[in-house]
């Protein structure tokens, strides 16, 4: 198995400080989601991670090594930085021809992952006509050329259609049960929730969690539950001697922080109390992500100010 494994890493680009002290190890067998803001660091330290850049200070290992003391990078990692990398002129085919020659790699692998990246129809065709969405699925093929133990994407959702959003998400569930270290970098919240296992959040360049995804998730925004009843001054006084503090909102609609259903439900139950309603309200990821993170992007928009006439 292969981990990543990132040491008090620090970038420096002249006074400003990119990556700050950072630790962290992406394990094998899971999918890791990598988060920030924009200026938090990610792509400072995948850069450093991939050899496109060097540290002020730390190490970035995969499998215990750098990436330039790697005897076959392509066949050992796996990764997606630019959807533009590829040379315009060039077929889709050709280009991974280029890629598995100059890598040691079976030509038999070309077709496979054109294959397995639904590019086989168009793979005669020259780059420079491909849109957003085949480019990116170009480099996603590329980067499954060498059969990697470690696979590592930035933002591989970018310009996919909703039949390619769903192909990616299953092929990094399918990667990681099949024991490879895949670390995903993405701004989409909504996205990164229907795969990722486990989350490392940065900001301003430090680690901010590194934590399952369920677990940062409870962590910073509290379960609701909302329920109607016919009932609900009885259940409030039930509630509220359990420690809650149900809240009465619009249409007889009660809202109880920190609750559960499975803590409502059977309390009505024995009261004898009729439920019309019993829902949980889960956080979402983006809900925590920005509870996170709300003092440490490096952009941020002004509030709207609304002028009265």
């Amino acid at each position: 198995m292969t981990r990543i494994e990132v040491q008090a890493l620090r970038k420096e680009y002249g006074t400003t400080r990119a990556v700050d002290h950072l630790t962290f190890a992406v394990e094998p067998g899971r999918v890791t989601g990598f988060l920030g803001p924009n200026g938090a660091g990610k792509s400072t330290t995948l850069r450093i991670l991939l050899g496109l850049d060097r540290p002020t200070a730390g190490t970035a290992l995969i499998g215990g090594r750098r990436y330039a003391e790697l005897a076959d990078p392509l066949r050992e990692v796996g990764a997606l930085l630019d959807a533009q990398a590829a040379h315009g002129s060039r077929t889709a085919r050709a280009h991974l021809l280029a890629l598995a020659v100059s890598n040691r790699i079976p030509a038999h692998r070309v077709e496979e992952v054109l294959g397995e990246a639904g590019l086989t129809k168009v793979a005669g065709r020259r780059v420079k006509t491909f849109s957003l969405g085949m480019r990116q699925r170009l480099g996603i093929a590329a980067a499954l050329l060498g059969d990697p133990a470690v696979v590592i994407l930035d933002e591989p959702s970018n310009g996919l259609d909703p039949e390619g959003i769903i192909w990616i998400r299953e092929l990094m569930r399918s990667l990681a049960r099949r024991g490879r270290t895949v670390l995903v970098s993405s701004h989409l919240m909504n996205e990164t929730a229907s795969f990722a296992d486990h989350l490392i959040v940065l900001g301003r360049g430090r680690l901010l969690a590194d934590t399952p995804m369920r677990d940062f998730i409870d962590s910073r925004i509290r379960p609701r539950v909302r329920f109607r009843t016919t009932e609900g001054g009885r259940l409030r006084e039930l509630l509220l001697g359990e420690g809650f503090e149900p809240v009465l909102g619009e249409g007889g609609l009660w809202t109880v922080k920190g609750a559960r259903v499975d803590a409502i439900g059977p309390l009505a139950a024995r009261a004898g109390i009729p439920i019309l309603e019993l829902a949980t309200e889960e956080a979402t990821l983006e809900q925590a992500y920005l509870d996170l993170t709300a003092g440490e992007a490096q952009f941020a928009s002004a509030p709207t100010v609304t002028q009265e006439a």
